[in-house]
């Protein structure tokens, strides 16, 4: 936290220098009470209460009026607000290797699974988009705050032979556009690229992370499985491990960020991360409101306890 008045702090001396003052005085209260009574009769006349309830009144005010005098310093401190307009689109890979059961129940199903999380949790005014892609990029959903729609089409996802990274990001890129009210207008977006395998077929994804670098959209890759992955096709057991390499050089050349994901949580946690960090923005705000309210409630709390006290006197 910073402060846009930070000298007006040098008036939290006041209620420290009261602070000081008040425990010497009870102190020297308390030792002159025990010197001069005879304990056994003052037992009797002023039975014992609890001492806390007789500090809670000053030590409410002095907070308080610390409070004020940090709030009168204009405290400053960093908020996340939504942004407007903020955007991911989805590219999954739903080419056959998807079926391997490495990641249970198998990693289409487990990616279908997180997915539809992250779209239930995810800040309703981020718009979501999905590309689904096998050998080409499949009808999707533009980008949406309908939920509904997305979790449909999410499960309503199937195997496709072939992997085209390039066409997927082409896609999503195209529906960033849709976005856009005007053709130079700038939205906060991103696309998360989640596939397990190489490019077998469309354009180079070199080309597509090119295009997508020089529109300012850093595309988030996510390599999903395990080394040991593998397939059954046409009877024969086929070994599919992720591509890493491809997916690292995408998110480089693109400004985003390269992860592996081997399980459906490990995957719906960077799902979430992803979200958010298009979703929000982090601003200076100035706090001296919320201060303010903190110092108001304990100035009531002096007050009443105080009120409380007195009525209790004999």
């Amino acid at each position: 936290m910073t402060f846009l008045a930070p000298e007006r702090l040098w008036l939290l001396l006041g209620p420290a220098a009261l602070a000081a003052w008040f425990l010497v005085a009870v102190v020297r209260a308390r030792s002159r009470a025990v010197m001069f009574a005879d304990v056994a009769l003052l037992d009797r006349i002023a039975p014992d209460r609890p001492g806390w309830r007789r500090l809670v009144p000053a030590a409410a005010f002095l907070l308080g009026v610390a409070a004020l005098v940090v709030a009168f310093a204009r405290p400053v401190g960093a908020v996340r607000v939504p942004r407007e307009r903020a955007t991911v689109v989805l590219a999954v890979d739903v080419s056959l290797s998807m079926e391997a059961e490495d990641v249970p129940p198998s990693r289409l199903d487990a990616a279908k699974r997180a997915a539809k999380e992250f779209v239930r949790l995810a800040p309703k005014e981020l718009r979501i988009g999905l590309v689904p892609f096998a050998g080409v990029a499949l009808p999707g959903v533009p980008p949406t705050t309908d939920r509904t729609s997305l979790v449909a089409a999410i499960d309503g996802l199937g195997l496709g032979e072939g992997t085209a990274v390039g066409e997927a990001i082409f896609a999503a890129l195209e529906l960033v556009e849709v976005t856009k009210a005007d053709p130079g207008d700038e939205v906060p977006a991103a696309v998360v690229l989640l596939s397990d395998g190489t490019t077998t077929m469309g354009r180079p994804p070199e080309d597509a992370a090119r295009a997508a670098a020089e529109a300012g959209v850093p595309v988030h890759t996510i390599s999903f499985g395990t080394p040991d992955g593998e397939i059954v096709y046409e009877g024969e057991i086929i070994p599919v491990p992720p591509d890493e390499p491809s997916l690292r050089a995408i998110a480089e050349a693109t400004g985003g960020r390269f992860s592996t994901a081997a399980t459906a949580e490990e995957l719906r946690r960077i799902l979430d991360d992803v979200g958010s960090e298009v979703a929000y923005v982090t601003e200076p705000r100035e706090l001296w409101e919320y201060v303010l309210a903190v110092a108001i409630v304990l100035l009531v709390v002096a007050g009443g306890t105080a009120v409380v006290e007195m009525a209790a006197l004999p």
